[in-house]
């Protein structure tokens, strides 16, 4: 036991990422828990609790250069896959609660989201630009099966004609094909699917409740197989842990059907630095002293720089080196370089009860 445990004594942790839950960096005070001599007689598991959110505005828009979509939508708040690296986690202190096992366990579904959506849409003074959705938590995460947010929003999406970019590990995104089929078909939609590992024993270390990499790969091959264009996204490629696998997993990603592959360096903002260096250090301390030597040679000295242009892929000598891999390996396996923009032009409100019909 640690001398200061962030979460109550006896709590049972089965399939979780973060090992601890400290305060996020906006709390005034941090809880411990302390032995007083008590053994608890059974571990009570840590349980998955979800509350629900009102929005007043569901799409969030950014003008970061390194990003290739300037607006996104997030139907949920917090992420049960439970990613060790995840850098979405420091967002969680935003609503007063840890990036640890709180964005974890305590998440926040938008059930309103889909009728937000259509009425942000519908404003006059709106311009369609691709949406993207899955870049900060996951839309296909496992309460989505429960609650449709996600599907209710593509079905606003495909009745406005509007283009959109999703980001997934979620095999659940396969329940949505006959929605994301008629989109593809018009040029209004493409999927990312994350395969971080093909390791399943170093997975479920890593994303403790998401899918297997081979159930991933399978996803691939059935949203291609439906005429959906589909990446790979090895994301995050971990030094001294992932590394080695570049290669192996845009093969296996082109074998199952991906057109196209991105890579994205492990990054690790604020509250994620310490929760991965405490992973690191509970699963591979053998390893951990040289990830982290070469996060921080990539990174300027420190754990994690955000500087623009540099903070998705680092530099110097070890980051080049993955970069020139990555694109041997994406030549050999005859990747698209570039594909081309989603459809902006079709984007057109369906009419409503009450409006008045053109009559041309």
């Amino acid at each position: 036991m640690s001398q200061h445990q962030t979460f109550p004594l006896g709590m049972e942790r089965r399939a979780r990422g973060a090992g601890s839950n400290a305060a996020g960096r906006y709390e005034a005070v941090q809880r411990a828990y302390e032995a007083d001599g008590w053994t608890p007689q059974d571990e009570a598991p840590l349980r998955t609790q979800t509350t629900l959110e009102v929005p007043r505005r569901v799409i969030s828009y950014n003008r970061s250069p390194d990003l290739p979509f300037d607006r996104s939508i997030n139907p949920y708040r917090g992420c049960e896959h439970g990613c060790i690296y995840c850098f979405a986690r420091p967002t969680h202190a935003w609503l007063g609660m840890s990036a640890g096992l709180d964005f974890e366990t305590r998440l926040i579904a938008r059930p309103e989201a889909p009728q937000v959506l259509a009425r942000e849409l519908r404003h006059r003074a709106y311009t369609p630009r691709t949406i993207a959705i899955g870049t900060n938590t996951d839309p296909y995460q496992p309460i989505e099966k429960k609650h449709e947010i996600m599907r209710e929003c593509l079905k606003v999406l495909r009745d406005f004609r509007h283009p959109v970019a999703i980001v997934t590990k979620g095999t659940l995104i396969e329940r949505d094909i006959d929605i994301l089929s008629d989109m593809a078909r018009q040029g209004l939609v493409r999927v990312g699917i994350s395969v971080t590992s093909l390791d399943a024993g170093l997975s479920r270390k890593l994303e403790p409740r998401a899918p297997t990499p081979h159930r991933r790969l399978a996803t691939i091959r059935a949203l291609s197989e439906a005429g959906i264009e589909t990446r790979i996204m090895t994301s995050p490629i971990i030094p001294g842990l992932t590394d080695h696998e570049v290669e192996a997993l845009l093969k296996a990603g082109r074998e199952a059907g991906a057109i196209a592959a991105s890579w994205i360096m492990l990054r690790l903002p604020l509250e994620v630095a310490p929760l991965f260096r405490e992973w690191l250090e509970a699963h591979y301390p053998d390893r951990a002293g040289r990830v982290m030597g070469h996060v921080r040679d990539m990174q300027g000295g420190k754990d994690y720089d955000s500087t623009f242009g540099t903070r998705m892929r680092g530099t110097g000598p070890y980051a080049e080196m993955i970069a020139q891999r990555f694109e041997v390996a994406l030549r050999r396996n005859g990747y698209a370089r570039k594909l081309p923009d989603l459809r902006c032009d079709l984007f057109r409100p369906p009419a409503e009860a009450g409006d008045q019909l053109s009559l041309f």
